[in-house]
């Protein structure tokens, strides 16, 4: 409390305003904030206590009061370092952290020496990666006294803090001085015991290291090599400094040492490899190495299964029939995932498939005992009827001819069949089954497969995620939701799916959103996506309770690792997924703006289904929010923890205020412009900010991802139906563009397509070029209904036309069923394309008619 302030306080309201702040850290926010009130009954214009009681509603979940309050409590007093400290810690909640850093050193004009202050400044600094301001704050914390009147500088953790913001702003040599001048002040040298002292010393030998004098960081490593507790990290950056010294004799000693500890870590065998200086080419040399190793360890798998990557003609097929004699005998079931990586080569692929036929025909010829090391009776287990060598071999050709690379689905799914009559409780044969089916297109089969094999061992969670996965794929979300609801906990808020949220389990999110954008349900779609979007943000927000932490504890490596990790978060796959889903979900909402507020889709209903589709919607509508309701009151107490935090309750579940967007286009850019950021690679990204941009009017910024998705894969379709598209938009102009805008727009769009081109001309070209591609033809034929929608009976035929294309797929037949839909074809069309696909596919689950 300000000196100021305390003055307007008797001694007793002084003593209970420390009780506010010590009831207030210890989360007893009842107990604050009645004494907050005491206090402001005698004094209503306290502002100290005005900001604090704006605090504590703030943790009650009330942040729009605080708000009002602590602005209020800033007009009674300005002066007050308290006032401002809170309303930056208001900012900073609301995840403002360029308002919450100007409050917070508004509050550090008033009081310079306030250690809180500046720990809350810098900590919001490093979030923000304001590296200079960051330094300076740490610098001043280290020059600081604590309230006790004790120098910061006698802790190594404000050292390590400084010595890491010079790091992080690229002054490796500063950090490096920093932390020799801590070292130079201890009176004593740390006992061996001392992790924080030996993660230290690692931590400035990785500085050093950075700065490129890798002999200084050897000779700094080899000072405390022998007593530093990391033994695994310091073994391995002394092996790695001696390799790129090429002292190649003693690195080679060091990656042996290594390989003792630990022969399965592949990268052990490539350095030892480089120390060697055995090429690539010199596959014997190679090969010697390894069986070097493989004696050693006899059990191990690495030593054996790298020499099929290098090995070819007989060579490789004698290694290889020994490696996968050897696992199939023992029954592995991952022997098929280590193998298939080598698939790639396509005669590695026919010698394994050759291999493993002839296990099964029984013409080949046996390892003694089984054993790829003809070990001695004893060393192996004897083979058991629940994993005889027949049955292992049936279940890793049923995996390869279900593998993409060498498919053949009838053929898997006989050979599984013949496994699972041999052992039929084996649940990785029904889940093998499962997915043939997938692959089959039958996902409703393939779902109730995987469900029979979750039955076979209820106890295993993955078994049970599976189960849920393809339920999901299957659109039974409620299904799903009771298999995860075995697992999660009871007392959760918002139940299963709740503590699947709070547990930031994003994959079931992930396809949980996508099954709701196959059932035309865009709003609780956009609800699971905003989660992911949510949760990603709440991983950025958990470097908070990192940046003095991982320092106190002296884990300094690994609190640089995660935020290197951190800077590219929004590279991760599910994000890419779940935001380029949910801009294809508001590009819709755009496109038809009858979606908004239903849960379906009404642009392909006339008038009569579409007012009985909104009755009905209605209805739906109002039942379920009376069900919500009655969960809401039902978890009132619930939502209380016993700590009286307030655990949120969503008040949207169904996702409407997200459906109910006046500005769909806007929402999408929320998705879009991370996506764009961090995944400038993902050709899905660019294309649908090229979808956006088109729809926004941003003709350069639509061409900028244009010309991205042809850098990344030219001949994929939709380029050039998103090319076409962007040149007859140009054209079909009523205004011309600003003079500036249309003389870069053609600089760049003119090489693809001339300014006066015949795009119809173009399209037929296109067409005639890609005709034995089905994608190819589907968007032709989707730019010829652009740009002619006279044409539209002829692109109709032409889209059942590509199911007798020898290289269709399933998903290029889904997609043109999706496309007649999308046309509003006629039905005669629509039943015609799905007679020749299901007849194509008579297992696919979206070409079967009632009948079937």
């Amino acid at each position: 409390m300000s000196q100021q302030q305390q003055a307007h306080l008797s001694g007793k309201d002084r003593s209970l305003f420390q009780l506010v702040v010590k009831h207030y850290e210890a989360k007893q926010y009842k107990k604050a904030l009645k004494s907050a009130e005491q206090i402001l009954r005698k004094n209503p214009k306290h502002g100290d206590t005005q900001a604090m009681k704006a605090l504590i509603i703030n943790a009650q979940g009330n942040t729009d009061e605080a708000f009002v309050l602590c602005k209020e409590a800033l007009k009674n007093a300005m002066k007050s370092h308290v006032c401002w400290h809170v309303y930056g810690l208001l900012w900073r909640c609301i995840k403002n952290y360029e308002e919450a850093i100007k409050a917070y050193k508004f509050a550090l004009k008033l009081e310079p020496d306030s250690q809180q202050i500046l720990r809350d400044l810098a900590l919001l600094q490093v979030q923000m990666r304001d590296y200079q301001g960051y330094i300076q704050s740490r610098r001043t914390i280290l020059q600081s006294k604590t309230p006790s009147g004790q120098k910061n500088s006698n802790s190594r953790l404000n050292w390590t803090a400084l010595a890491v913001a010079q790091h992080l702003a690229g002054d490796l040599y500063g950090a490096e001085r920093t932390l020799t001048t801590f070292e130079e002040t201890l009176r004593q040298t740390p006992p061996k015991t001392d992790n924080e002292h030996s993660e230290a010393l690692l931590y400035k030998n990785t500085i050093i290291a950075e700065t490129g004098e890798t002999d200084r960081a050897l000779e700094h490593l080899e000072a405390f090599y022998r007593i530093s507790l990391d033994r695994t990290a310091a073994m391995e950056m002394r092996a790695q400094y001696l390799l790129q010294l090429e002292r190649r004799e003693e690195a080679e000693q060091a990656y042996r040492a290594l390989l003792d500890r630990n022969a399965e870590y592949r990268a052990y065998y490539d350095g030892l490899r480089k120390a060697m200086r055995i090429e690539d080419s010199d596959t014997q040399s190679l090969k010697t190495l390894y069986d070097e190793y493989a004696k050693k360890n006899p059990r191990g798998d690495t030593a054996r299964r790298v020499p099929l990557e290098f090995l070819d003609g007989e060579a490789f097929q004698e290694a290889a029939d020994r490696y996968l004699q050897q696992m199939l005998h023992k029954g592995v079931p991952s022997t098929f995932a280590n193998i298939k990586a080598l698939y790639s080569n396509p005669a590695k692929r026919e010698t394994v498939q050759s291999l493993v036929e002839s296990y099964l025909s029984g013409t080949h010829t046996p390892l003694a005992n089984g054993s790829a090391d003809q070990q001695v009776n004893g060393d192996e287990k004897p083979e058991t009827k629940q994993a005889p060598f027949e049955v292992s071999v049936l279940y890793f050709l049923a995996q390869h001819y279900n593998y993409h690379l060498s498919r053949d689905l009838a053929r898997a799914m006989d050979l599984i069949d013949k496994a699972i009559e041999a052992q039929p409780e084996e649940v990785n044969h029904h889940m093998t089954k499962a997915r043939i089916l997938k692959h089959q297109g039958n996902r409703q089969k393939a779902s109730e497969t995987m469900e029979k094999a979750r039955t076979l061992d209820e106890r295993d969670r993955y078994i049970n995620t599976k189960a849920a996965k393809y339920q999901l794929r299957n659109d039974e979300n409620e299904a799903a939701i009771t298999n995860m609801g075995k697992f999660t906990r009871k007392e959760a808020v918002g139940g299963p799916l709740g503590d699947l949220i709070d547990m930031q389990c994003m994959w079931y999110v992930t396809e949980d959103g996508e099954s709701y954008v196959r059932q035309r349900k865009p709003g609780l779609a956009l609800k699971r996506f905003a989660t992911v979007y949510d949760i990603f943000d709440t991983w950025q927000e958990d470097q908070f309770d990192f940046h003095t932490f991982s320092i106190r504890k002296g884990q300094v490596r690994a609190y640089i690792d995660m935020l290197k990790w951190e800077d590219h978060l929004r590279e991760h796959p599910y994000f890419s997924r779940a935001a380029i889903s949910a801009v294809g979900v508001y590009i819709r909402l755009f496109d038809s703006p009858g979606l908004h507020g239903l849960n379906g889709d009404q642009s392909t209903m006339d008038a009569s289904e579409r007012k009985k589709a909104q009755k009905k919607a209605r209805k739906a509508q109002e039942k379920q929010e009376q069900i919500d309701a009655e969960k809401k009151d039902a978890q009132k107490t619930a939502s209380v923890g016993a700590d009286g935090e307030v655990k949120k309750v969503d008040i949207d579940p169904q996702g409407s205020k997200l459906l109910q967007t006046k500005e769909p286009l806007e929402d999408a850019m929320k998705f879009l412009t991370p996506l764009l950021e961090y995944s400038p690679k993902n050709i899905l990204a660019q294309q649908a900010g090229f979808e956006v941009f088109m729809r926004r009017k941003k003709y350069l910024l639509a061409l900028r991802c244009l010309l991205a998705a042809r850098s990344i894969d030219a001949s994929n379709p939709l380029n050039h139906e998103q090319a076409i598209r962007l040149r007859h938009a140009i054209q079909s102009l009523k205004e011309p563009l600003e003079p500036q805008v249309s003389e870069a727009l053609e600089a760049e769009l003119s090489p693809l397509i001339p300014h006066d081109a015949d795009l119809l001309k173009l399209n037929s070209e296109y067409l005639a070029e890609n005709s034995e591609s089905a994608a190819h033809v589907q968007a032709s034929l989707r730019t010829r209904q652009l740009l002619d929608p006279k044409t539209a009976d002829d692109n109709q035929k032409d889209v059942i036309r590509t199911l007798v294309l020898p290289s269709v797929s399933l998903e290029d037949a889904v997609r043109g069923l999706d496309l007649l839909k999308e046309w509003k074809a006629e039905s005669r069309y629509r039943d015609d394309f799905i007679a020749a696909a299901h007849e194509r596919w008579p297992e696919a689950t979206t070409f079967m008619t009632q009948k079937d």
